[in-house]
């Protein structure tokens, strides 16, 4: 498993600390063995066909008791249907071992979902089915127009109740009105019986389904329970715990499924358990693109937040780890450049590398920074967002009753923007719209992803300005405002299929992210005047 890592030096450079793994560039070592790796993938060719619809590999750079330099490599999940294969590092636990409870205990689960689809699908359950809704349509359909009919009644004699009937008439009129009403209870009666009937046999049916499907929940509960304990997690102090105890730590009730089973867990523990010192690692895609998800061949990626990081955060202890440069404070003195402002709003330039509003890390805001500068403000200042990587405009109000209308004016999508990027690929054609709806990746946040089942619409104009060696220059006018809007439609091969340059979360890192919000029109909320504001583009 431990591979020689042939270089052009034969003192190659090191670097200080090890790798952060949520944000990275990758470290040239990192990139030699990745580019070994990928040359090994392409001599498979047994693997083409899975190889070709994607998977995710890694490679840990580590030095060994003699001092020598190699690195070991890993792929996320199975390869060909197993776990073992020679090149690579063994997964922390084979749940695929031919002897282990897992296999046997999976067989079981797949054979109650085999017998819940039997009888699901059988000629007798989908006869009773079908029978028991056409009985309640019928039911429907017929005591509809027996209260059509009672309705019409009813209006007849109080039509002729006008007319001052005498008394036996009218007690001619009550008896008619006491049969009718009589007769429609029977009526309902009859249905209800004849339905209970149809609905006792189909209940047979479902009684037998149900408890199927609760057996299943249990074993797959246990049997989930039970993997988590085989996962024996260690970290470079030598300390090792359990799935479920580093999860429960995280504040999370149970590990993900699949947690435990990618390539940056898998590295650190073959290490360690054979006194292999970490020096870097890196992960990269290699095949298609996912549909939902973003990925792109050959680019590398930060490790997944859902499943790995509390696992990683776990496995880093003891090992020096290069700081999170999110948390760094780049524009602690920035002085944030205003370029329109009245009593009641401004318009400022946020630069690249700034949040909008504070989150988890430590740093400066635009939120804090407009709350220092305002202190009398009522207003929740922000009213619309930029992501920390995108630089331009921002609409920041100073009072509630201003920004609650500038918010309805965002929802009702009659505020405008304009944003310039550049994109890596050459996009055809040069203009058009972009509609692929939108959702969170739960198991990798801050990333969303395409789902027509769970995704809100998402709609971006585009226009391309300029083409330069494989760089596409292009304006953007988004017409809703999901999260990460413009960069997944960039980047989704059902979008325009070149990611904005430096995109880490879905294309490749830069020095900085090539996306800057140039303009913004929208009404505003006392004055009632449209307001246009213009910057000067940066690229």
């Amino acid at each position: 498993m431990f591979h020689l890592l042939h270089t052009s030096s034969s003192s190659p450079v090191l670097p200080l600390r090890f790798t952060y793994p949520f944000h990275y560039t990758p470290h040239p070592l990192c990139v030699t063995a990745a580019q070994e790796v990928q040359e090994y993938l392409a001599g498979q060719t047994e693997w083409k066909e899975e190889l070709d619809q994607g998977k995710m590999f890694g490679v840990l750079i580590v030095k060994n008791n003699l001092g020598e330099l190699g690195f070991l490599s890993a792929f996320s999940g199975t390869l060909a249907g197993k776990n073992l294969h020679p090149y690579f590092v063994p997964p922390i636990y084979d749940l695929l071992e031919p002897d282990g409870f897992f296999k046997p205990e999976e067989d079981r689960i797949s054979a109650i979902n085999v017998q819940i689809r039997t009888i699901t699908e059988s000629k007798e359950y989908q006869t009773c089915k079908q029978r028991l809704d056409q009985e309640t349509a019928d039911a429907e359909s017929s005591l509809k127009a027996a209260k059509a009919q009672l309705t019409i009644s009813k209006e007849k004699r109080d039509l002729y109740r006008l007319s001052n009937p005498g008394e036996e008439e009218q007690a001619i009129m009550i008896r008619e009105s006491q049969h009718e009403k009589a007769e429609f209870k029977r009526l309902k009666e009859k249905w209800k019986n004849r339905i209970n009937i149809l609905q006792a046999d189909k209940d047979k049916f479902d009684q037998e389904i149900n408890k199927l499907k609760t057996e299943r929940k249990a074993r797959s509960a246990a049997l989930q329970q039970k993997l988590f304990e085989q996962f024996k997690i260690r970290n470079a102090r030598g300390e090792v715990r359990s799935l479920l105890s580093i999860f429960k730590e995280a504040k999370q009730q149970l590990p993900p499924a699949g947690a435990g089973e990618c390539a940056a867990p898998r590295l650190l523990q073959y290490a360690y358990l054979n006194n292999l010192k970490p020096i870097a690692m890196a992960e990269f895609w290699w095949g298609k693109s996912p549909k939902t998800e973003l990925r792109r061949h050959g680019y590398y990626y930060p490790a997944c937040k859902g499943k790995c990081e509390p696992i990683l955060n776990h496995m880093l202890q003891g090992l020096d780890v290069d700081p999170n440069p999110l948390a760094n404070a780049a524009h602690q003195d920035t002085k944030l450049s205003i370029l329109w402002e009245d009593e009641w709003l401004l318009v400022l330039d946020k630069p690249a590398g700034m949040p909008s509003v504070p989150g988890k890390l430590p740093v400066k805001s635009v939120y804090s920074e407009m709350r220092t500068r305002y202190p009398e403000a009522t207003g929740p200042l922000v009213v619309h967002r930029l992501d920390m990587g995108t630089s331009g405009l921002l609409l920041v109000a100073k009072t509630l009753k201003v920004y609650q209308e500038l918010q309805t004016q965002f929802s009702n999508r009659t505020v405008s923007k304009r944003y310039i990027a550049l994109l890596d690929g050459t996009v055809t054609p040069s203009k058009g719209i972009i509609d692929l709806p939108l959702c969170l990746n739960p198991m990798d946040r801050p990333r969303q992803m395409v789902s027509n089942e769970y995704g809100k619409r998402a709609i971006t104009e585009y226009q391309v300005l300029s083409y330069n060696k494989g760089v596409t220059r292009i304006e953007f006018r988004p017409l809703t405002g999901r999260t990460h809007q413009l960069r997944v439609h960039a980047a989704h091969i059902l979008g325009l299929n070149a990611p904005i340059i430096g995109d880490e979360l879905y294309g490749r890192k830069a020095e900085r992210l090539y996306l800057d919000a140039i303009a913004i029109t929208f009404r505003h909320p006392i004055t009632g005047e449209t307001i246009s504001i213009e910057k000067e583009e940066m690229f």
